[in-house]
């Protein structure tokens, strides 16, 4: 069955550039990995990390000397890494934030294909990246999920009881309802979203666009009324599918979230008992999201 789902989720769900916009290199100065055609920065750190499909996947740590949180950032199904650049830069000098992303099996430098499945094996390879080799706990992890993007998000967000917080961007409810407005999710239905957030502890801040022309503003609303921890949503007044980040009261919004979650981790630390870890078994960057049928 879950063959059946990856199947009907490659079909409409993921659309990766073609050609990708990068190349991963060895930098003949030091023998580090470097991403060609993105311009260098030295607090950029590349990886080539493995799954547990056996794919290797490309991912970018973007350190910030002062930052307190890291945020986990899965991007949307039509763009790479390469397009994404200048979007990291401005979040990490606005919000103070280190900043890990990654490229889904498939995409960009990524090997593999992509599919629902290895999106959850994707993500979890990144966050076990940022444990392993750069001692980041998880309550200093923000994981934002822009899109298509909010679907490994949140399926981490559901298994991970100590995360500092939730960002849903443009997310959708689930694949299916992105199509059709289905009332029940259907056994064949991808990035089931509906049913997660009801298991995800941290406060979640959704933003979407009340004019989103391809994830209807309505998945935002819904997805938000069903957080069991809701910090104040940003409903962006005309604001399309793929461009958010253009609107001043994105940042400002993003900037002041951070802040209350600096704050809350002063006042309410999360539980110590809460300590096992998941196991899972399942134009710049205006290239978001694209859904078709076949």
């Amino acid at each position: 069955m879950g063959n059946v789902t990856s199947n009907v989720a490659a079909k409409f769900a993921f659309f990766p550039p073609e050609p990708p916009t990068y190349r991963v290199t060895d930098d003949e100065e030091t023998g580090k990995l470097v991403l060609s055609g993105v311009s260098q920065d030295k607090n950029m750190e590349v990886h080539q990390l493995t799954t547990k499909s056996g794919n290797k996947v490309v991912a970018t740590f973007w350190r910030h000397p002062f930052a307190r949180f890291t945020l986990l950032y899965s991007h949307g199904n039509a763009a790479d890494l390469g397009q994404m650049v200048e979007l990291f830069i401005e979040l990490r000098a606005h919000l103070r934030v280190n900043i890990m992303s990654y490229d889904y099996s498939g995409y960009g430098a990524s090997t593999g294909k992509p599919s629902e499945f290895n999106t959850y094996y994707d993500i979890e390879a990144a966050y076990n990246c940022l444990r392993s080799d750069y001692g980041i706990k998880q309550e200093e992890i923000i994981l934002y999920g822009q899109s298509v993007g909010s679907g490994p998000t949140l399926h981490m967000a559901s298994r991970l009881k100590r995360l500092r917080g939730v960002v849903l961007h443009s997310a959708i409810l689930s694949g299916i309802r992105v199509l059709y407005p289905v009332k029940m999710t259907l056994w064949f239905d991808i990035f089931k979203n509906i049913d997660k957030i009801r298991h995800v502890n941290s406060q979640v801040l959704v933003i979407h666009g009340t004019k989103d022309e391809i994830v209807d503003f309505s998945h935002g609303k819904r997805l938000w009324e069903l957080a069991k921890e809701k910090y104040d949503p940003l409903w962006v007044k005309g604001g399309g599918h793929c461009n958010l980040e253009t609107y001043p009261e994105y940042i400002k919004h993003l900037r002041k979230y951070i802040n209350a979650m600096e704050k809350l981790s002063l006042t309410n630390p999360p539980p110590k008992e809460l300590t096992n870890e998941p196991s899972i078994t399942e134009t710049k960057h205006n290239r978001c999201l694209r859904f078709r049928k076949r």
